[in-house]
């Protein structure tokens, strides 16, 4: 279903100004936050996919995306996230 509609694509910069080019493969809204998983744009064929989960706080009226320090809240929403990715897959066969 994802590539209907293409794929979304962010840019986000480090504290050292490396800029980073990301896929979004899904967001999710759980206890009133926005997260994403995400994993490195420009992978190789055979570069293994790592999924990262991204929470998106406000900060002096901006959006930024920042790791998840709470290890239950992490789980959580790496679960839901994953099985959402799983649910949709299976929608597409």
């Amino acid at each position: 279903m994802a590539d209907e509609y293409g794929s979304d694509f962010i840019t986000i910069v480090d504290e050292d100004g490396t800029e980073y080019e990301l896929e979004v493969l899904s967001t999710l809204e759980y206890n009133g936050c926005t997260y994403l998983a995400v994993t490195p744009a420009n992978l190789e064929e055979t570069e293994e996919v790592e999924v990262s989960v991204l929470k998106s706080v406000d900060e002096d009226g901006e959006s930024i995306l920042c790791a998840i320090e709470d290890e239950a809240e992490l789980e959580a929403v790496y679960s839901l996230i994953m099985d959402s990715l799983y649910e949709e897959d299976e929608e597409d066969e």
